[in-house]
């Protein structure tokens, strides 16, 4: 008499369900290198120029840069009477957008994610979703146009401490 034969059909039962376990760990582990892999926001079509290195900063106006990485967005206060219309904004002499105006007196907010560096990269938007910590903004430069020296402004350090 064989008493091994009701071990054998239990073995091969169980055999569907561990295959199907080790196939939902692998497809896991695929989707959480795939997530780990996630590059820097990066668009070839978007690269700017360069930092303008040979202009100077001449001056510092009273206008504040609040970063609000939670939403990804950098607003500018200009309390002042002096309005800056065609201009570049430079974050950290790396990453550069064109602004049509900031009048005096406006509060304007721009999307973090719309400011690009010459190889195309961008800077780290805060959120839930984030595969980096956000990209801290501790320099913020307006570039007049024609030649003109740098004009800084105030970057005012987020108010609570970043996740």
């Amino acid at each position: 008499m064989d008493t091994t034969r009701g071990m054998q059909t239990s073995r091969s039962a169980t055999r569907p369900l561990a295959t199907a376990l080790l196939a939902a760990g692998a497809l896991a582990a695929g989707a959480l290198v795939a997530g780990a892999c996630q590059r820097y926001p990066y668009d070839p079509s978007k690269a700017t120029r360069a930092y303008p290195e040979q202009l100077a900063q001449a001056s510092v106006a009273d206008i504040q840069a609040i970063p609000d990485l939670a939403n990804g967005r950098l607003r500018l206060v200009n309390p002042t009477a002096t309005g800056y219309a065609d201009f570049h904004l430079w974050l950290n002499r790396r990453y550069v957008r064109h602004v049509d105006a900031l009048a005096a007196g406006q509060t304007i907010d721009l999307p973090i994610d719309s400011f690009w560096d010459e190889r195309g990269e961008g800077p780290f938007p805060g959120g839930w979703f984030r595969y980096f910590q956000p990209t801290p903004i501790v320099l913020v430069q307006i570039e007049p146009g024609n030649g003109a020296p740098l004009v800084g402004l105030v970057a005012k350090p987020p108010d609570k401490p970043q996740r």
